[in-house]
């Protein structure tokens, strides 16, 4: 490389990690927004999240980065790489492979960031915070009203930041892509029509077959049981506690604070048991994700999930085809016993696995079963591509989404609460971010399929289980996904590991395979 390269290139890194630092600072803020502030720090918060989300967009968007990143011959052409080789042979040949990579992940963040001026990223910023404090009190109390106007907002900046980032088809394909680097509204319409193709036939037939008994998830399960259960769990899975730890809060998320603080949060229900431990286990998928990520990135913009879609799969594996299986309970039910004394007695541990994967369309997606979850995601993505092509109306949102939720699901939500207003997603102004966990349970099925392969079979891998040795099957995961990070694309992780590309097919027959033999189809 000549020497201008070889500054051109320190260049990119010293913004990248200076950008990487700021959004671990509003990380910092945003969790401690849902965890510990008091109610009245919210003004402040917001224009801490403001100038923070200014600062990292200055740096993104300047000319400086994109100077050195001219010079080291990025262009255009790196926005559609899902093959890095095929792409970089204008970059420097001094560069190493993770130095292209990053090269391609700033170029992406510079190219969308320089076109986004900075008054709409700080209305944006600021306009989230207050709406997210907003809808916490709107959905306490089922008042969908008083968030209407913040909501309203936020979809016209969403709009306005749609049309300034520019789209060919969709404005929602300019959002999307945020989440999804590469993906086009018109394949998510037409996976899911395909997976609803698939799954209505199934839950019908589910329906009309005799129903299992999940009843004892009903009964009383003290909190502090349920969270010191749900730690020995999180630290059989591999979490390591020294690097992160685990609060409560209205909403489950996984965050990265720093490279060596990756924080997880739960919620939990007294008479509910499945609330607190199957979310513990899927965010648990998130945070191993990201403290597996390899050396050579940590610090970087790299250290992150290459898309929403993977990060996904990571969790939705964790806690379905693994939390949810026969083996694991087999393990787990004694244990469980022990920290509900009595509660369980009269339960054994076949009768337990099929309680807990219980097909009945609900209301709440975090607790919807495997077969109806991506029904709910169905519904979210028909309304928020509405949204953005100006089609419907903010305030007719609680009508469509009952309408939406009957057509779907076959059920009517009488609140709100436990509609429209149950998801934190909107009030943060994330649009294009929902359907990302429908892609990540299709994704995560066709790496499960290679795990399975890997390491030695179906009954090998319940073997591995079934005993609560979880290490192979993690360190598969950081071996051939972890690791990476953003550093390979989602259609190179799925090329590279499975040989193909996206195919809902292994999803479609591991939900079939499952739930014939768990209601006697």
């Amino acid at each position: 490389m000549t020497e201008q390269q070889t500054k051109a290139i320190e260049k990119v890194q010293e913004i990248d990690k200076e950008v990487t630092l700021i959004s671990h600072i509003g990380a910092t803020i945003s969790w401690d927004q849902e965890t510990y502030m008091p109610e009245q720090g919210v003004e402040e918060k917001s224009e801490q999240s403001s100038l923070l989300s200014r600062l990292a967009h200055d740096h993104m968007a300047g000319s400086t980065l994109g100077n050195a990143l001219a010079t080291l011959g990025a262009d255009e052409k790196l926005l559609g790489a899902e093959a890095l080789g095929n792409v970089t042979s204008k970059l420097p040949k001094g560069l190493s492979q993770t130095q292209k990579a990053l090269v391609r992940k700033v170029y992406r963040n510079h190219f969308r960031e320089a076109k986004i001026p900075e008054d709409l990223v700080m209305e944006l910023s600021q306009t989230g915070t207050i709406a997210q404090s907003v809808w916490a009190k709107a959905r306490n109390a089922g008042d969908f009203a008083s968030f209407q106007p913040y909501l309203e907002k936020l979809v016209d900046l969403k709009r306005r930041e749609a049309d300034v980032v520019g789209y060919e088809d969709h404005p929602y394909d300019a959002l999307l892509d945020t989440y999804e680097p590469g993906m086009k509204t018109a394949q998510v319409t037409q996976v899911f029509k395909d997976l609803r193709a698939a799954l209505v036939p199934l839950v019908k037939a589910i329906a009309a077959a005799p129903q299992v008994d999940d009843s004892f998830l009903q009964r009383t399960y003290p909190l502090a049981s349920q969270e010191a259960f749900g730690l020995r769990v999180l630290k059989d899975l591999g979490y390591d506690m020294d690097r992160g730890r685990m609060d409560v809060t209205a909403h489950p998320f996984t965050t990265s604070l720093g490279r060596d603080d990756v924080r997880i949060t739960t919620r939990y229900a007294e008479n509910f048991f499945k609330t607190g431990i199957f979310s513990i286990i899927h965010e648990a998928g998130h945070g191993l994700y990201e403290l597996g990520f390899g050396p050579e990135i940590r610090g970087s913009s790299l250290a992150d999930g290459t898309s929403l879609g993977v990060h996904e799969s990571q969790s939705r594996t964790w806690e379905n085809m693994i939390g949810r299986s026969r083996p694991f309970w087999n393990h787990y039910l004694p244990l469980l016993k022990t920290y509900f004394p009595g509660v369980l007695d009269d339960l054994g541990p076949e009768a337990f696995y099929r309680g807990i994967n219980k097909v009945e369309p609900s209301f709440i997606r975090v607790e919807a079963d495997e077969v109806t979850y991506s029904l709910h995601i169905m519904l979210r993505f028909f309304l928020e591509t509405k949204l953005m092509e100006g089609s419907i109306k903010v305030k007719d949102l609680p009508d469509l989404w009952r309408a939406e939720s009957r057509d779907l699901l076959g059920i009517d939500p009488d609140h709100v609460s436990s509609g429209v207003l149950q998801d934190v997603h909107w009030s943060f102004g994330l649009f294009g971010y929902f359907p990302t966990y429908s892609l990540g349970n299709i994704i995560g099925a066709q790496f499960y399929q290679v795990i399975e392969k890997d390491l030695g079979g179906s009954k090998a891998l319940g073997d591995l289980v079934g005993s609560a040795n979880f290490e192979p099957i993690l360190s598969w995961m950081r071996t051939h996904i972890h690791q990476y990070g953003a550093a390979k694309t989602a259609g190179e992780l799925l090329s590279d590991i499975t040989g193909g590309g996206l195919d809902a097919k292994p999803f479609v027959n591991y939900l079939t395979a499952k739930y014939t033999e768990v209601y006697g189809l």
